[in-house]
């Protein structure tokens, strides 16, 4: 495995020790590691156990080590990691801690690199599918094209990641133009990352994957999903800094995917698989339902999770 590995590991052994033991089939020759430090005194035993999981790897491997002994936030600490990463490489796969792959993520990710790597409309390469219960969702290929970046297993170039700005300089000119509501077409879709894009400019909240949906649509940036799961979150609980409520995108299992693969004849975005991902994994919908229950969603997930499941049975 010549494709080099990010790995962003923090606080949790028992799911990195899972992760490493996945790398372990595939033997990635190069493997950057990156830590955030302690939020609390009582955290860092925790991130040492973590960090100690390294140690455990036990084939031929150059492991390069960005750990922080202070806790810099996942958006700082994620963010400047891949780039400090992508200052000596062209292209990597990036798995956090809680990111399960399928052995056939990583020869998906390979073969896709290749292929893509001199399309500067392709930005993103996924190991995420979420059309399970997409009675519509049809693809005769390995993979379809989609605009959203998801990030729970996943690769890219050098040459896309240098288009992604933490600080979104960008933003408030593109949000006075209104260029992006063509590219994500619903307009609820577009509220919804607007929203998220203002809230961010204007408080700094230490996030970086928001940034990185913006830079994949403010450079028409084509993102591929495969059509078979092929990395599993297992991170979702108490323990998680973003999923601590149970959805339907928590551990959903994985599948191989077959080879050869079959490659679709031109790359269109799926809007009709975007617009489904929109409204189950999002919550995105322009519907009375959606908006009578937006309100509630930032102050009580939990409760906003069951109002809309009991309402969409």
């Amino acid at each position: 495995m010549k494709t080099p590995i990010i790995l962003i590991i923090f606080n949790r052994p028992q799911e990195t020790r899972k992760v490493i033991d996945s790398l372990r089939l595939i033997k990635p020759e190069k493997l950057y590691v990156i830590a955030d430090g302690p939020r609390t005194p009582g955290e860092l035993s925790l991130c040492e156990a973590t960090r100690a999981v390294m140690e455990t790897i036990d084939w031929e491997c150059d492991i390069q080590k960005k750990y922080s002994e202070k806790n810099l936030g996942c958006g700082i600490n994620v963010s400047s990691g891949i780039t400090w990463a992508f200052e000596h490489e062209e292209q990597a796969i990036i798995l956090e801690d809680d990111c399960l792959p399928n052995p056939t993520f990583f020869p998906f990710c390979n073969e896709l690199l290749e292929r893509y790597k001199n399309d500067e409309t392709v930005m993103h390469i996924s190991g995420n599918f979420f059309q399970q219960k997409n009675r519509a969702f049809k693809e005769s290929a390995s993979y379809y094209a989609s605009i959203l970046p998801h990030i729970w297993g996943w690769a890219t170039w050098k040459r896309a990641w240098k288009k992604y700005d933490f600080n979104l300089t960008q933003w408030p000119e593109i949000k006075k133009t209104g260029s992006l509501k063509s590219w994500f077409k619903n307009p609820a879709a577009y509220e919804y990352w607007s929203g998220i894009w203002d809230q961010y400019y204007t408080q700094k909240i230490n996030i970086w994957d928001a940034q990185w949906v913006f830079a994949c649509a403010a450079n028409r940036g084509i993102c591929i999903n495969p059509t078979v799961n092929l990395v599993s979150n297992i991170g979702y609980g108490t323990s998680a800094t973003n999923t601590k409520t149970l959805d339907e995108s928590a551990n959903i299992p994985t599948k191989e995917i077959s080879f050869p693969l079959i490659h679709p004849q031109t790359l269109i975005i799926n809007r009709q698989a975007d617009e489904f991902t929109a409204r189950k994994n999002f919550g995105i919908d322009d519907t009375v339902l959606h908006r009578a229950l937006r309100p509630i969603k930032n102050m009580f997930p939990n409760t906003y999770w069951k109002l809309r499941n009991l309402f969409r049975k």
